[in-house]
């Protein structure tokens, strides 16, 4: 038997440090939430803002975080499940999606803090930075925080991204993530048409024109639920942009009555008066000797014959 030499040995494992809890759990990326994070201690304790985006397999969250002393203070977020109240009732994790879901996070914040800057009024996939304006506050400034997803051109990330800077939200960034950049050595050349195409979700109705004249039965299957609610691959963009107009007009739209929440829990139109139960009135407190009553009660119930 030749030379085995034993890598972890005993000092390995006394010296082992096993690594914070959300990062075993692939949640937090600390290396980057630390760069992040941090504040110059000349800033005097201003808010560093992270524009926070992750995806599930069935929803899309856009969130505005700041970091205290303790824990992390959430200033706005947005869903993806909540794009059925402005028209858009199918495709809720794809890139489209995303641009909207962005979008309608950053109309919320400029609303909440009263800023008038309204970015791009039509989505045309080209680069576009808010400008400060000469008299007023500045534009909301904040940075983009993605966990733990690698940023591969053409990811989702950069959709929601793309949404929150033409709705006014000032994030640093470049063209060389979007979908459609081309790089060629050093070079990176963007392609607008390309981007404007996935943000009004053009490659999904590529493949649904594909998918119906190669197997229809398949097509069926797969795009179900856009038959039944009548979407095409002809109207898919007129769709789009009339999600995009309803966010702008009213980015903080109230749920419905009859509308189900997330899981689905409730059976029917939500209660017109919400439940409320009064404790004090409906509390009644007994004496020593009625409670010394009930727990004899119980004992000769199990079986004592006696009880001091």
């Amino acid at each position: 038997m030749g030379f085995i030499r034993v890598v972890k040995n005993n000092a390995y494992y006394k010296r082992f440090q096993v690594k914070y809890k959300r990062r075993r759990q692939c949640k937090t990326d600390y290396y980057a939430r630390k760069r992040l994070v941090l504040q110059d201690k000349n800033k005097y304790q201003t808010p560093k803002y992270r524009f926070c985006v992750r995806f599930t397999n069935k929803d899309i969250i856009c969130q505005i975080f700041s970091a205290d002393m303790t824990h992390d203070v959430c200033i706005a977020a947005a869903y993806s499940h909540e794009l059925p109240r402005y028209g858009l009732k199918v495709g809720l994790t794809n890139y489209a999606a995303a641009y909207c879901t962005g979008l309608l996070l950053a109309r919320r914040v400029n609303k909440k803090f009263n800023l008038s800057y309204d970015g791009v009024e039509e989505a045309d996939g080209e680069e576009f930075h808010v400008e400060p304006e000469d008299e007023g506050p500045g534009p909301f400034y904040c940075l983009l925080d993605v966990g733990l997803k690698r940023t591969t051109t053409g990811s989702k990330v950069f959709g929601a991204l793309k949404g929150a800077c033409d709705g006014g939200l000032d994030i640093p960034h470049n063209e060389r993530r979007f979908p459609g950049s081309d790089k060629n050595g050093s070079d990176i050349t963007p392609d607008p048409e390309m981007h404007k195409k996935y943000i009004f979700g053009g490659h999904v109705s590529d493949y649904m024109e594909e998918l119906e004249e190669d197997d229809e039965e398949a097509y069926n299957r797969q795009f179900s639920k856009y038959i039944e609610h009548g979407v095409t691959a002809d109207s898919m963009a007129d769709m789009y942009a009339a999600v995009h107009k309803a966010i702008r007009e009213d980015p903080c739209k109230a749920r419905a009555d009859s509308e189900l929440g997330r899981h689905k829990t409730r059976s029917g139109a939500k209660p017109t008066a919400p439940f409320t139960h009064n404790f004090k009135k409906n509390q009644r407190k007994i004496s020593k000797e009625q409670r010394a009553g009930r727990i004899k009660q119980k004992l000769l119930a199990r079986g004592l014959k006696s009880i001091n």
